[in-house]
């Protein structure tokens, strides 16, 4: 079965064989960029509205927060004091947001290869990419796998917020990125890359850890759950050349940031790098 919306549902079958339903409703924007097809449909859900990106899901109104709450806050409340941050990929603008409620952040820079995706959901999904327009957000469209090239000394934290390693994303799961990524590092920076289902892509998994190993002498993993991803279930690397996950926490930045979050807390941080028995075994 092709993925995509047909007699009335979005269908999206992951690799394991089985997937998600949704009722889908009227379609907003369809349109091929340079890059892929970028759609954004109504849904007769809880869902709200759903972006996907070569009829694959990207992100729902209803639990974009599964998502863009972990792969910022974890990596940003372990740095002491994060001013600079570069999110690579991530052009729906809901990591950008989060990463904004910090208030120690002083510039963030968004590096997507496809402005059709940051134009379309800043027209169609402005709870996700309402912040986008902040003056302290910096919009570069083009090639983080150019971008990062030159870049040293640069970041508090980079946050890789890509689409899984096919099409425009498969450049960033290699280890010349990575180490390009380690260079553009300030000194206590930390890195947290999407890294996957634990359910679904195990493969894909042992490679990108194999790879991040190779580069990061710290390079750990944690997990949530994200309700419309292929197994709910998704994995993050938190990388860091000196910063251990969880030998720190700001707990005034954290209490004030719970407030803001419908998942993220202090306890629940603590929980994530807790790993099930096989996916420690994959690792």
């Amino acid at each position: 079965m092709t993925n995509g919306i047909k007699d009335g549902f979005y269908k999206e079958i992951n690799p394991a064989g089985f997937g998600v339903a949704i009722k889908a409703g009227k379609v907003l924007f369809s349109k091929q960029s340079e890059f892929q097809k970028v759609e954004i449909f109504e849904t007769d859900s809880q869902l709200g509205r759903v972006l996907t990106l070569d009829d694959l899901m990207m992100t729902t109104e209803g639990d974009e927060f599964y998502y863009h709450e972990m792969i910022a806050h974890i990596p940003m409340m372990n740095h002491k004091c994060p001013k600079s941050v570069l999110v690579i990929g991530g052009g729906d603008g809901g990591t950008v947001r989060e990463v904004l409620k910090h208030n120690t952040v002083e510039k963030v820079v968004l590096c997507e290869i496809d402005g059709m995706v940051i134009d379309a959901c800043k027209e169609f999904l402005p709870t996700i990419a309402g912040k986008l327009d902040d003056p302290r957000v910096e919009i570069r469209v083009e090639d983080a796998i150019e971008f990062i090239k030159d870049k040293k000394n640069e970041y508090d934290i980079v946050l890789i917020d890509s689409t899984d390693p096919m099409g425009p994303g498969e450049g960033l799961f290699t280890e010349e990125f990575y180490t390009n990524v380690k260079n553009s590092l300030k000194e206590g920076g930390i890195v947290a890359a999407q890294s996957e289902s634990p359910v679904v892509n195990k493969e894909e998994i042992k490679k990108m850890y194999n790879l991040l190993k190779k580069v990061f002498p710290i390079c750990s993993t944690y997990t949530s759950n994200i309700p419309t991803y292929p197994g709910g279930y998704w994995a993050w690397a938190y990388c860091s050349q000196t910063v251990e996950p969880l030998s720190y926490i700001d707990e005034k930045r954290c209490e004030e940031i719970t407030k803001t979050c419908k998942i993220y807390n202090k306890d629940y941080h603590m929980a994530r790098f807790a790993l099930p028995n096989y996916l420690k075994e994959l690792l």
